[in-house]
């Protein structure tokens, strides 16, 4: 009777805990239970304004954020206001087990009538021991600190490594190895039987980070072809001056899909497509609670002759720990059809 009295009363204690995190104001929430196990609750809203006019716009995501590809346009003139970016996660660990989830709300759904409502997504979900993950993530070729920070969702997403799929990840010390899920972009998807191969290596110091990535796969393209393709790149941040950091992506060879968030696709026709992209920011300090972040990223597709560009700047201030605004200005180019866009952008964002 003692035992199921003390089970019930830390349930309550822990019912009680759970009501109070997710009215605080703290960043990061953790609850504590017992032997060590842990729950831990984060994420952020973030609300965002965003104009955007000139020639060409970005349907898949409804001109929320500038991806890898574009439309072609009619002298476009237009605002909206979003919070679709807004997302929430959970960390359960115990032991040497860890579990992770996260969602955010861009799964559509939703209209611009009455409720302007959206469809939860998922986004990662995760199961770490040790040095095994299993689940869905970030792919083990990208380097997620190397991303710049933007009001525009990733930055240059059109140059830079960015994916997030299921995948079997084996790591140690700064070395990962990956089987990834396999994807014909363009191609016959129904005959991919063999997972994508990803290893990449990772040096750490006091000065930052850079990391060195291969990717080895097999497409099956419409025609019923098998076409292997390979590719590789670097990345990393790099501390400055300050607080001040240069960030970097260079990624080359039949990358596909890997990079540019459909800038290129991995196939054309029966032909496996070549690119060639690069991203650099550098983020400056100008004081403890404003900072500043200019950045431009470029794609070249050689099968298809397509090259896109994006160019930004932004500024930044945090008026609480957790609370900041932005604003950002910055142009998104299809070059090859000599098109482009300007854009105007300002957010809010609560880090949970």
């Amino acid at each position: 009777m003692f035992n199921n009295s003390l089970f019930k009363l830390k349930k309550v204690v822990l019912a009680t805990s759970l009501l109070a995190v997710t009215g605080a104001a703290n960043a990061g929430y953790t609850v504590k239970l017992d032997d060590g196990d842990t729950i831990t609750f984060g994420g952020y809203i973030k609300a965002d304004v965003r104009s955007i006019s000139g020639d060409v716009s970005s349907p898949v995501t409804n001109d929320d954020y500038w991806i890898g590809n574009a439309a072609v346009v009619d002298d476009i003139s237009t605002t909206k206001f979003s919070a679709n970016e807004t997302r929430f996660n959970t960390k359960y660990v115990h032991g040497d087990v860890t579990g992770f989830i996260e969602l955010d709300f861009y799964g559509g759904g939703g209209n611009q009538i009455v409720s302007n409502s959206s469809h939860p997504r998922l986004r990662h979900a995760f199961i770490k021991y040790k040095n095994i993950l299993v689940g869905q993530t970030w792919t083990t070729f990208m380097n997620t600190s190397a991303l710049a920070e933007a009001a525009n969702f990733g930055g240059a997403l059109n140059a830079s490594a960015f994916i997030r799929q299921g995948q079997v990840r084996y790591t140690m010390g700064g070395l990962q190895l990956s089987l990834e899920n396999p994807h014909s972009d363009k191609g016959d998807s129904s005959q991919d039987s063999i997972p994508d191969f990803i290893a990449k290596y990772t040096f750490k110091g006091d000065w930052g980070n850079v990391s060195v990535s291969g990717l080895a796969r097999q497409l099956n393209t419409v025609g019923g072809n098998s076409e292997t393709a390979v590719g590789g790149g670097i990345a990393g941040r790099i501390k400055t001056f300050g607080k001040d950091d240069f960030r970097f992506q260079v990624h080359g060879g039949e990358t596909g899909r890997y990079v540019g968030v459909v800038a290129a696709r991995d196939l054309v026709g029966e032909e496996v497509e070549e690119t060639t992209s690069y991203m650099v920011a550098y983020r400056h300090f100008w004081t403890e609670e404003m900072r500043s972040t200019v950045f431009y990223g470029s794609t070249d597709a050689d099968v298809a002759n397509t090259k896109r560009n994006h160019v930004a700047v932004n500024l930044f201030k945090n008026f609480t720990k957790q609370l900041s605004f932005g604003v950002e200005v910055g142009n998104f180019e299809m070059n090859e059809v000599s098109k482009d866009s300007n854009y105007l952008q300002f957010s809010a964002k609560y880090v949970l």
